[in-house]
């Protein structure tokens, strides 16, 4: 029989039977002579060892409660990332417990939010329930009692806040708003009140009122909302950083709509707007309603919360923005397809008009947010061709920050500010983000 260690024979690696001995290429010995009750025992003495040492692992093993607002894509986009990144999360000594899942009518949680959560295979399931549209009552663990679901918005909200005020200031929860509600700032006031975490990808609880928002941002360290602005792009943390430092930021201009970038990209190749937003729709760029894109209003929010984040209090109606559609063509008086098909094409000719009239002056049209000073603003802007915002192609966002130290060459953040896997993923990066948080 021989016995095979490892390095400084500290470890059995494996037994092989006698005839072995000699065999070419064999790393190893054993330093005495040993019969099979003496490697029967080493190995049960090594098979505790190792057991008690996965045990202790387990125990040093920070453990991040999390509940989840909102299954549309990003929400199930990051209960794939948690199920996939289990075993890297394990190397860095975190495990996220997923212990309740909303849409807008429902809650889903374990039976005991204390000692369970609800497993990998109740997740993918929720998934794909989910993206096939059907609701979370409709699960097949429900009938097993092996979770619990409470129908209802004020019922589910109940609900999570009884969660919270249990686990707030005791094993401390991270609660996930990857809805796209405005009722959800209730819910996140309160849990934030309530010594949880909160991580956001929907923007709408941080353009709220100026109340709302201070009570939102009261404690620093339990708010992350990375993906309100740039998917999974650095412009929070690195403004975040610019700011601690104490250099004072000057100004700061942007691309933030991968909706509009790929639109103003595609009109210096001489394209009408017209075929340009069609064909953006047909590539699921832009939302069911182009409108809720071409109004600008999804980037006057991420202006506000970066303006916010620099410390200007000013509201939504602060902002000046510059729609693509006037106020006839607006949702409620048009509808979609009269939209598409017959309005938007009367918008062709302005267009093309500013198009030649800033390829004349060496420059190209973008869909910016600009903050500098007291001023707020959104709407269509002349850049140079040669400039990080003028190259700009595609749906990609751009940034670019201004400050004492990055004064003569802006900061630039550029990269992909959209979809759902990049946004998800910026929502798990703040998650494990807060590890520090918890005991």
């Amino acid at each position: 029989m021989v016995i095979i260690f490892g390095e400084n024979n500290s470890r059995v690696l494996g037994i092989l039977k006698s005839g072995y001995r000699n065999v070419p290429g064999l790393v190893g010995g054993f330093p005495g002579p040993f019969n099979q009750i003496d490697a029967k025992l080493l190995l049960q003495k090594q098979a505790k060892s190792e057991e008690e040492e996965e045990e202790g692992r387990k125990k040093r093993m920070k453990k991040i409660s999390v509940i989840l607002m909102g299954c549309g894509g990003v929400g199930r986009q990051l209960l794939q990332h948690i199920v996939s990144c289990r075993s890297l999360h394990a190397k860095m000594g975190v495990q996220l417990r997923v212990i309740g899942v909303s849409d807008s009518k429902s809650l889903l949680v374990p039976i005991d939010v204390l000692k369970e959560e609800l497993d990998d295979d109740l997740l993918s399931e929720v998934c794909s329930i989910k993206s096939a549209g059907s609701a979370l009552t409709t699960l097949g663990a429900l009938q097993k009692g092996e979770c619990r679901v409470f129908n209802g918005s004020e019922l589910s909200r109940w609900e999570t806040e009884k969660i919270a005020q249990l686990l707030g200031k005791s094993t401390g929860l991270v609660v996930v708003d990857c809805s796209a509600s405005s009722e959800t700032v209730e819910i996140l006031m309160k849990a934030v009140d309530l010594g949880c975490c909160a991580v956001l990808a929907n923007k709408k609880p941080l353009t709220s009122t100026l109340e709302h928002y201070d009570k939102l941002v009261l404690d620093p360290r339990r708010i992350r909302h990375e993906s309100t602005v740039g998917a999974g792009l650095p412009v929070i943390a690195s403004m975040n950083r610019i700011i601690s430092s104490g250099d004072p930021v000057h100004s700061i201009v942007g691309s933030l709509s991968g909706t509009l970038g790929y639109v103003m990209s595609e009109l210096e190749d001489g394209r009408p707007l017209s075929e340009v937003v069609r064909a953006a729709k047909t590539l699921g760029y832009t939302e069911p309603d182009p409108r809720d894109d071409l109004s600008g209003m999804d980037v006057a929010r991420k202006a506000l919360i970066l303006a916010r984040l620099l410390g200007k209090r000013i509201i939504m109606d602060s902002i000046k923005i510059e729609s693509l559609y006037p106020e006839e063509m607006r949702p409620g008086v048009m509808t979609v397809d009269d939209f598409l098909q017959n309005g938007i094409a009367k918008l062709d000719q302005n267009i093309e008009e500013r198009v030649k009239k800033a390829s004349s002056n060496g420059c190209v049209l973008r869909y910016v947010c600009m903050i500098e000073g007291s001023s707020v603003q959104v709407g269509i802007r002349e850049v140079p061709k040669d400039s990080p915002l003028g190259r700009l192609r595609g749906s990609d966002n751009i940034v670019e920050i201004r400050s004492r130290c990055y004064k003569e060459q802006p900061l630039v953040i550029q990269g992909a500010g959209a979809g759902n896997d990049t946004t998800a993923a910026g929502v798990l990066a703040d998650i494990i983000d807060m590890q520090d948080l918890f005991p």
